[in-house]
Formats: C-alpha cells, sequence, structure tokens
C-alpha cells in the first residue's frame, strides 16, 4: 500500500528536493500552510509532513486546523530550528515527530518513514 504525504513547505526548492527523495510515497505538495489547509480537506491524507516557519499561516496554525477536523491524523515536522523547547511544544500540540533541516536526502526517506511509523 502506497501512503499518501502532504508535504509542506514555503520553499519550492525544498519541496522539490522532498518530492524526488520520497519516491516511495505518494506525495503531494503544498507551498504554504493555507494551501495546505485546503489541501488537506480534499481528503485522503495519511500523514502530513510540515514546516514549521512559513509566512501567513505557519506551521502551528495548520497543525491546529488539522488537529480540529481530523485529530488521528499524523503529523510530523520538518525545521530548522533545531530549539529543543520547539520540539516540546509541537509535540504538545499533537506532532508526531520532529525532523531538522538541512536533512540527508540519502536518509530522508527512512527518517520520515520511521518518524510516521511506517516501513521504508
Amino acid at each position: 500500500m502506497t501512503r499518501a504525504l502532504l508535504v509542506v513547505d514555503d520553499d519550492p526548492d525544498v519541496l522539490e528536493i522532498l518530492q524526488l527523495c520520497l519516491s516511495g510515497l505518494n506525495v503531494t505538495t503544498a507551498v504554504g500552510g493555507a494551501a495546505a489547509i485546503e489541501l488537506f480537506r480534499t481528503g485522503g491524507l495519511d500523514g502530513l509532513l510540515l514546516d514549521v516557519d512559513m509566512p501567513g499561516t505557519d506551521g502551528r496554525a495548520v497543525l491546529l486546523a488539522v488537529r480540529a477536523e481530523r485529530p488521528d491524523l499524523p503529523v510530523v515536522f520538518l525545521t530548522a530550528n533545531t530549539d529543543d523547547r520547539l520540539a516540546a511544544e509541537l509535540r504538545r500540540l499533537g506532532a508526531r515527530e520532529v525532523l531538522h533541516k538541512p536533512f540527508d536526502p540519502r536518509r530522508i526517506s527512512t527518517d520520515v518513514a520511521g518518524a510516521f511509523g511506517w516501513a521504508a
């Protein structure tokens, strides 16, 4: 079974790299939080890989919107912010895991699968 993953970042280059690296998944991308919420509402997702710091609707706001409508959807953050307090806050809000940028393109697929609890 191929998992459907929504990947959200404000940098289209990061999204392109992730889409290539996560080729074993059915990846849909969204540039920014507002687009992510719209795509999330179309349904059919198994997980959400989400940046934290984005202009406009940030990752926290997306997570809260998702949790209000689908509390069971696994959400993993991918962020350049390495502050442990931020990671703890995101987990309190319902994130399953927090991964960090820059990521290793050779390992990101395994890291993402592990964070979601999916076999790589």
